[in-house]
């Protein structure tokens, strides 16, 4: 795991790609701050930029540094999920502007899972969550389903993680305004 964190950080540095296990399965990622190489998660992807992007958070520190006005209910729905959840939050800050949607929202996961926080912790900042798919095809639900496409389209694959069988499951998502109003997205 040492050794997947370590060359994960090389090329996240280096405004890279890498393809890597997260709390709800396999995802492209990349530094959320970089346009460059969100730009090249689009183009992957064969997505259109204009459906914006997941990013993941490490720590509570680091998603309050990201959120502009968080919502005090923000920290109860996190508390209280019993799976994955990814917030909506109106204003960030310190994403790159692709990464965001046209209204300036931004879908932000802060991550239990114990290889992505040490990966984000590490990096000291937030990086993109998307799934290992061409868009519009089937999700992978573990490693061995995702295409040559991606695996050869990525800077670098992690080999942690790879051999489980089990079917991870998409992450909760709701938006959550500043107001307090909640949206349940899926």
């Amino acid at each position: 795991m040492k050794e997947d964190i370590n060359n994960c950080l090389k090329v996240l540095r280096q405004g890279g790609i890498i393809l890597y296990p997260t709390d709800t399965g396999w995802g492209i990622g990349c530094d959320a701050s970089n346009v460059k190489a969100v730009k090249q998660i689009y183009h992957l992807k064969e997505r259109v930029s204009s459906k914006a992007l997941i990013t993941l958070v490490g720590s509570e520190t680091m998603l309050e540094r990201t959120v502009i006005d968080m919502p005090e209910i923000a920290w109860n729905l996190i508390e209280a999920a019993d799976k994955p959840l990814t917030i909506i939050y109106d204003k960030v800050k310190t994403i790159a502007s692709n990464a965001v949607a046209d209204d300036g929202s931004c879908a932000i996961r802060l991550v239990k899972d114990a290889f992505c926080q040490e990966l984000i912790q590490k990096f000291g900042k937030p990086i993109i969550s998307t799934s290992a798919n061409i868009s519009s095809q089937p999700t992978p639900k573990n490693f061995s389903e995702i295409s040559n496409k991606i695996l050869q389209g990525v800077d670098f694959v992690v080999n942690f993680r790879q051999n489980e069988a089990q079917k991870h499951q998409s992450s909760n998502i709701i938006k959550l305004q500043n107001n307090g109003v909640i949206k349940i997205i899926r």
